[in-house]
């Protein structure tokens, strides 16, 4: 969703686009930036997956990360703060993946886990479910909500970004919670007054919220945080 554009006297000139800071970029050099060390075979697929996704992305609107800086800044930064907390062969379900953050990103890091993105918006599980393939990758991709997904079979961890403030996540999954270990949330600054307003709404009363980490969000004075939530104990 974009901000509507402010009112502007029509004699103003329209301010210059501004250009790219790293014109020529490449992946690695986008990795040395953010002292990232990857193996070569990883380095070469999430090269592969971002290339396949921006063609993608001309056709259908899947990420405004464009560009090996947003995307390593914004996008694999983030998947990397999750590895610490998916155990080892997890059953990892990505709620409404859109064009694959945190899930596709996430098997390349960690191809151990079992993966299903899911996207209820069916052009963009269509469109993520043809990225996969073409790089190669192995994930089960199911055009519909995460909740059809646990109603199948139980899974260990739900990760979830940019889909839904804190209030919604609980109301869809607090009747599953016994169908899921623990649910890793990616959020921004935004995630106190969140908190705020599912706990004024008494919808906290089954959840354990912890937050696990945190760090800069680049371009901003603000930081992304990674929440975890869990069924309380005796809930």
């Amino acid at each position: 969703m974009t901000d509507d554009a402010p009112e502007t006297d029509a004699s103003e000139t329209p301010a210059a686009p501004v250009p790219d800071p790293f014109p020529n970029d490449t992946l690695p050099a986008a990795l040395a930036r953010y002292s990232i060390e990857l193996p070569v075979a990883q380095v070469a697929l999430l090269d592969k997956y971002c290339r396949a996704l921006w063609e993608m992305n001309e056709k259908l609107n899947l990420t405004r990360h464009t560009t090996y800086e947003k995307f390593v800044g914004r996008d694999l930064v983030d998947v990397r703060a999750l590895l610490p907390y998916i155990g080892p062969k997890d059953r990892v379900v990505d709620v409404g993946t859109g064009g694959g953050v945190p899930g596709i990103v996430l098997k390349i890091l960690r191809p151990d886990v079992t993966l299903t993105l899911t996207d209820s918006v069916q052009k963009k599980a269509r469109a993520v479910d043809e990225i996969s393939k073409q790089i190669g990758l192995t994930a089960t991709v199911h055009a519909g909500r995460a909740e059809e997904v646990l109603l199948a079979h139980p899974v260990d961890v739900l990760v979830v970004r940019a889909v839904a403030p804190l209030a919604k996540l609980v109301t869809w999954f607090t009747p599953l919670m016994d169908r899921f270990r623990t649910m890793l949330v990616i959020k921004g600054p935004s995630w106190v007054d969140e908190r705020h307003e599912a706990r004024q709404k008494k919808l906290m009363y089954a959840w354990d919220l912890r937050k696990l980490d945190e760090w800069p969000l680049p371009g901003t004075h603000s930081n992304s945080v990674l929440l975890e939530l869990k069924r309380r104990e005796n809930a």
